[in-house]
C-alpha cells in the first residue's frame, strides 16, 4: 500500500438525526446508526429538537433524518432542520423516514395516509431525499396523558389495533429498519 492510500480515510462520515415525541423514532434512528456503524461508517446521532450549534451538516457524506407523525404532521423541529440544511442535504445521499401508527395498518389502502403525510413534509420543505420510508411506530400508552390515552385508544380501536391502555405496543418491523439502513449504506458507498 502506498503512503497516499494509507493516509486517505475512505470511511463514510454519516449523520443520523431524528425528532421524536415518545422515543420510538429515536430508537429507530439508534438502530439505523448501529447498522451503519457495523457497516464501517463513522456515525453521528443527533436529536434535531435540541440546539445543534456545532453541527455542520455539510461535513457529512450522507444524512438520514427521521420524524414521527402526530396529529397529521411531523415535528416542527424536523421541518426547521430540513429548511436550514436543504442545500447540504441535497449535496450528499440523504434519506427520510416517517414513523406513524398508520404505517402499521395491514391494508395498503389504509397505509396510504402515512405516505401522504411523508410526501406533504417533503413538499413543504422542498427536499428531495434519495430514499424514503414509512415505518410503523408504537402505541406508548404509558407515556400519554389521560386525554391522549383515551384518544389513541379510540383511534387504535377503529383501526383494529391494541386498546389495552395498561401496556405499550410496538409495531416497528426491525428487519425493515435494518434493511433501510443497509440500503442507505450501499448508496453512500
Amino acid at each position: 500500500m502506498s503512503t497516499l492510500e494509507t493516509d486517505t480515510d475512505t470511511t463514510p462520515n454519516l449523520l443520523v438525526c431524528y425528532a421524536s415525541s415518545e422515543g420510538q423514532t429515536e430508537r429507530i434512528a439508534r438502530r439505523m446508526a448501529d447498522v451503519l456503524s457495523s457497516a464501517g461508517a463513522h456515525v453521528t446521532l443527533a436529536d434535531v429538537s435540541e440546539p445543534l450549534p456545532s453541527l455542520d451538516v455539510g461535513e457529512f457524506d450522507g444524512v438520514i433524518l427521521g420524524a414521527s407523525v402526530h396529529a397529521g404532521s411531523h415535528q416542527r423541529s424536523a421541518t426547521r432542520f430540513v429548511r436550514a440544511n436543504r442545500s447540504a442535504l441535497e449535496a450528499v445521499p440523504s434519506a427520510f423516514f416517517s414513523v406513524s401508527l398508520t404505517a402499521a395498518y395491514d391494508d395498503p389502502e389504509d397505509r396510504a395516509p402515512a405516505r401522504e403525510v411523508l410526501e406533504e413534509f417533503l413538499e413543504s420543505t422542498d427536499w428531495n431525499p434519495d430514499e424514503t420510508a414509512t415505518i410503523p411506530g408504537a402505541l406508548a400508552y404509558s407515556q400519554y396523558s389521560r386525554l391522549k390515552r383515551l384518544l389513541m385508544r379510540f383511534i387504535a380501536g377503529r383501526a383494529g389495533k391494541d386498546t389495552d391502555t395498561s401496556r405499550d405496543y410496538e409495531y416497528t418491523d426491525w428487519e425493515d429498519v435494518e434493511r433501510f439502513a443497509r440500503s442507505f449504506a450501499t448508496q453512500v458507498a
